[in-house]
């Protein structure tokens, strides 16, 4: 079975191992504090078999929204979705801004 170390930057924080079939997800939200975010530091590893998308675009305010950075390969898959299926005005209007 294949697993990975995850090392923090805070040398007091001990690593630790994700087995294969599980991801550790993080709160893009950089204002938050650790204790507040509500992600893999809460709750920990993730079942892939939990996935279920991925983000690929985030709508804030009528003025502060575009698409979300994720891989390269992400972001080449993404784009065609982005330019057909992506109504930027309709998604702001119903939006509770």
């Amino acid at each position: 079975m294949q697993c990975y170390e995850i090392v923090s930057t805070d040398e007091k924080d001990e690593p630790f191992v994700l087995d294969k079939d599980q991801c550790w997800v993080l709160a893009e939200n950089q204002v938050l504090k650790a204790k507040e975010a509500r992600d893999s530091r809460l709750f920990g590893p993730v079942p892939m078999t939990d996935i279920v998308g991925r983000v690929i675009y985030s709508l804030r305010t009528a003025v502060d929204h575009g698409p979300v950075d994720n891989s390269h390969i992400a972001m080449s898959q993404d784009s065609p979705v982005l330019a057909v299926e992506l109504d930027v005005e309709e998604l702001a209007k119903n939006n509770k801004m």
